[in-house]
């Protein structure tokens, strides 16, 4: 992860009202590592009230800066994302959150970018929008098309995350997550299922060789690690031991 690219990506909140949704952007930023928030005249400004809601966010609280107006709070930007429920009829460049998400990631490699987010009730202005480069719009419901602010801001900041991050963070992986099996190993799990089936006689009215082509087509599917493929192998191994006991018990060695 490249958190260079995240330090030049300034979150603005122009006209808040409300110190909850402050508090709620302050912690979608937390999540996506992003460090710098400009407030253009918010009605209310708590840093005690912000960091109640969003714990430990006193350092990103104190680097928090207030402005007069929106051109002063992104006026060392290069490249401006402003944000809408929906397309307005003025003409502007309109794109969705992942190209959003990828043209941010782009321009942070190089300059200062900024994602302006406006009030709760209205939303940007069209004096705002025309500051911007590009508009993103969330699709959601027709019916309630409106997000609030720490939820557009969440939309906003996850696809700049992915963007910047480029899948260098993977999933977790269970604690006993082992390497991937090596093609001889594979092997020795499929024979010992197929010699299980044999034995439970599954191929009585089947043919070995396409049922065992779909097994194979099952596991390569799901990419097993070393472990799971050694449980599938377990598996068979285990039915071929059951079926020999069984027989031992139904027919004993005779005493000699």
């Amino acid at each position: 992860m490249s958190y260079d690219l995240l330090s030049r990506i300034t979150i603005v909140l122009d006209h808040p009202k409300n110190v909850v949704n402050i508090a709620g952007v302050t912690r979608v930023m937390q999540n996506f590592g992003l460090k710098t928030l400009r407030l253009v005249n918010p009605e209310e400004f708590d840093p005690y009230r912000i960091e109640g809601i969003a714990h430990r966010s006193t350092d990103l609280i104190n680097a928090t800066t207030l402005h007069g107006t929106l051109q002063d709070a992104v006026g060392d930007a290069s490249f401006i994302l402003g944000t809408t429920a929906r397309a307005r009829t003025a003409g502007r460049n309109y794109i969705r959150p992942r190209k959003a998400g990828a043209l941010l990631a782009e321009r942070a490699a190089t300059d200062k970018v900024a994602i302006i987010l406006g009030r709760e009730d209205r939303g940007l202005t069209n004096e705002a929008l025309d500051l911007c480069h590009a508009v993103m719009v969330i699709p959601t419901d027709p019916g309630h098309p409106s997000l609030n602010l720490a939820q557009a801001c969440l939309v906003a900041a996850y696809e700049v995350f992915l963007a910047v991050d480029g899948g260098e963070h993977s999933l977790p992986r269970g604690r006993r997550a082992s390497r991937p099996p090596t093609q001889a190993e594979l092997e020795e799990a499929y024979a010992a299922i197929e010699t299980g089936l044999h034995r439970i006689e599954f191929f009585k009215a089947r043919e070995p060789s396409a049922v065992m082509r779909t097994i194979r087509t099952i596991v390569s599917r799901a990419t097993p690690d070393l472990r799971e493929a050694r449980l599938l192998g377990a598996i068979g191994y285990e039915i071929d031991h059951y079926i020999n006991r069984k027989q031992a018990e139904h027919d004993p060695d005779p005493t000699p």
